[in-house]
């Protein structure tokens, strides 16, 4: 069977290879080489342009380091170079260029090693880069930050205390207001007291007053019943104490009653009949004494009806008035006195017995 020869192949390149025609025409097959590899600067656009990623981990150690330096990032010693495979993706190999060949690389790296893997960040001159460049600036930011955290707490502190002034003022002044409050509620209710109980001790003392003026006129009435006056229908001419030539004192020792003649004279009260008879200038008297040894005397009578010794009853007859002895007219000349023997005004006593003359 007849074939036709195959047509020799034809390869365009776009770059022009080394000695071929500048126009077109057939060329030979070219099969690349060591030979007619292009420059390393060809090969490294190419590269990039097709964007290749070596798999050299000495280069992509080295890339990381230029990495992490020219960011300030991290540092060499923290982050060892890391190896990362990537799968073949059918390109041609080819040869990259050394890593202290690439540009802002080879200053990194130390020239003592000529693959690149060797390179240290210790042999490097990235100290002051990590040092001073992180080191001293977070150095002065945390003082900073301490700075401003203790200008910050002692404020908080300032404001806290000055809070704490206000309150204790504030309670101070409460509290000063409740006593004095409290004490004006104390001494109102004291006084009202006081006045409670000034209103009450009067009011007792009244109650007392009206009681004994009570118990008094309950006593007066009893010894008034129990007492009784010397003689009725008469007039009082003469009182006790009073001065005059008449009496041979000077002064009126008793109390005269005026009444005509034959008025009956009673006993003020129960007693004994101490003496009946003359008295020179009291005329016909009767000496009566009472219970208690209080005398009473009835002087110028015209007759009496008891005699010495006889014991007689309130209001019971015992003479009669009359004008004998020294006197100017008919009257009953009282006298009033005291177990002692000393005189006192008649009508004080009989007022005292509940009689009022």
């Amino acid at each position: 069977m007849a074939s036709n020869p195959a047509a020799p192949p034809t390869h365009f390149d776009p770059y022009g290879a080394p000695g071929a025609p500048s126009g077109g025409g057939e060329w030979e097959e070219w099969n690349p080489g060591e030979d007619t590899l292009r420059p390393p600067v060809r090969g490294r656009h190419r590269v990039v342009k097709q964007r290749s990623i070596a798999r050299s981990s000495t280069v992509l150690g080295v890339g990381v380091i230029a990495a992490v330096g020219a960011g300030g990032i991290a540092t060499a010693q923290d982050k060892p170079p890391v190896a990362i495979s990537l799968p073949d993706m059918g390109l041609p190999e080819v040869d990259l260029p050394e890593a202290k060949d690439l540009p802002g690389v080879g200053d990194l790296i130390s020239d003592g090693d000529s693959n690149g893997g060797g390179a240290s960040l210790a042999d490097s001159n990235l100290e002051p880069l990590t040092n001073a460049s992180l080191t001293a600036p977070a150095a002065d930011g945390e003082q900073s930050s301490a700075e401003a955290g203790g200008a910050g707490e002692a404020l908080r502190a300032r404001i806290l205390q000055q809070a704490e002034q206000a309150q204790a003022s504030a309670d101070a002044e409460a509290t000063a207001a409740a006593e004095k409050a409290a004490a004006e509620k104390a001494a109102a209710e004291a006084k009202a007291q006081q006045t409670a109980a000034t209103a009450e001790a009067a009011a007792q003392k009244k109650a007392a007053e009206l009681a004994a003026a009570k118990a008094e006129a309950d006593r007066l009435a009893k010894l008034a019943a129990s007492y009784s006056l010397p003689t009725s229908s008469y007039t009082i001419t003469s009182t006790y104490g009073q001065a005059g030539s008449m009496w041979s004192s000077g002064y009126h020792t008793g109390l005269d009653f005026a009444a005509p003649t034959g008025t009956p004279v009673k006993a003020v009260h129960s007693g004994t009949v101490k003496s009946a008879g003359w008295s020179g200038s009291y005329g016909y008297r009767i000496v009566l004494e009472l219970e208690d040894g209080t005398e009473v005397w009835y002087c110028h009578l015209s007759s009496m009806t008891v005699g010495a010794g006889q014991s007689v009853g309130t209001g019971d007859t015992i003479g009669r008035v009359g004008a004998t002895g020294n006197v100017t007219g008919p009257h009953l000349h009282l006298e009033v006195h005291t177990p002692s023997g000393a005189g006192v005004d008649p009508a004080g006593w009989l007022q005292s017995k509940g009689l009022s003359v």
